[in-house]
């Protein structure tokens, strides 16, 4: 953990990279919310865009398909005024056999100032970051099971901005726990942003070995353990993930662990609704919860912007005297 700290962190301890939620400390995941609050009425002006990255150019190496995350990337880039570069990866030089590092050198060799990467690989992002030349930022777009440090850090940022603080909250994540790279990262911040009880609530064969060691606490029935909850982040059945039969049917884990309007009247009246997406209407979710008045859905796609904007201005910024 000290080695990913180190790595994402300036001689300053600013954030050079952002790799993953391990290992920082509370106070720089609160700098990357008050730094987004100040982005988040950008959307609302007439003109969207602010100069603070113009001159400097991102590159979007998605190595898995993405809709929310790579569109929300580029959004974030384009108000920040920065040259944006999104790579096709089906059809790139990487798809022929050339190696990640081979990819990384012909980049920087158009004189680059940012990596954004999405890829299957847990661990791709911090390669990068490792091999990437000084004054390059990293983004982990999402890696393998690892990690996805910005999806959980918009999540923080809705969850703020509608309960306004994390003492006392108490939080429960449901479903796919165990091929999900957002639950990691959103355990990580919500334990180190200070919520009350962090819950996970889902089959057994869903869970990862020892997932109490991440300072949750385990359920296997959706009801018992939304009780007194404030916050339900729904996740997403990752079938592409999946090597077996985890599960008997989608009907059969619907009506288990599905979110309905009955199941939702377990949690606090004013629970909050959440879900990184893509939805799975009827498998994980009711349409009637996700389009309901708890649901926050959507304003987490929006959010999306102004946290990934937050994320790319400090790095960038951190690494200006590397040039």
């Amino acid at each position: 953990m000290l080695a990913i700290k180190n790595l994402q962190l300036n001689s300053s301890g600013k954030l050079k990279h952002f790799l993953s939620i391990e290992g920082l400390d509370k106070s720089l995941l609160t700098e990357v919310l008050d730094t987004a609050e100040s982005f988040a009425d950008i959307s609302e002006q007439r003109v969207k865009k602010i100069p603070l990255l113009r001159g400097k150019t991102i590159v979007n190496l998605f190595f898995e398909n993405s809709t929310r995350t790579r569109a929300t990337f580029e959004l974030a880039a384009s108000r920040l005024s920065a040259d944006v570069l999104s790579m096709n990866i089906a059809t790139s030089a990487t798809s022929k056999g050339e190696s990640l590092l081979d990819t990384i050198r012909n980049l920087e060799a158009m004189q680059v100032d940012m990596f954004v990467v999405r890829h299957s690989l847990s661990g791709a992002a911090h390669f990068m970051a490792e091999h990437a030349a000084p004054h390059i930022s990293v983004i982990n777009a999402g890696d393998g099971q690892h990690e996805h440090p910005t999806q959980a850090m918009l999540d923080m940022f809705t969850i703020r901005r509608v309960k306004q603080q994390f003492s006392g909250l108490r939080v429960a994540i449901v479903g796919d726990i165990l091929h999900s790279r957002v639950a990691r990262s959103q355990i990580h911040a919500l334990n180190i942003l200070g919520a009350q009880e962090v819950r996970v609530i889902a089959p057994k064969t869903l869970l990862p070995a020892q997932v109490e060691s991440l300072g949750v606490t385990v359920y296997h029935d959706l009801a018992a353990g939304l009780k007194n909850i404030d916050v339900i982040i729904m996740l997403r059945l990752q079938k592409e993930r999946m090597n077996s039969a985890l599960l008997p049917s989608e009907s059969e884990y619907f009506k288990c662990f599905g979110l309905s309007d009955d199941k939702l009247k377990c949690a606090n009246k004013d629970a909050i609704v959440m879900h990184p997406g893509p939805i799975n209407r009827g498998v994980e979710i009711s349409s009637s919860v996700a389009d309901g008045p708890q649901s926050v859905i959507l304003q987490q796609v929006t959010n999306g912007i102004a946290v990934r904007m937050a994320v790319m201005s400090m790095t960038m910024h951190s690494n200006a005297g590397t040039e």
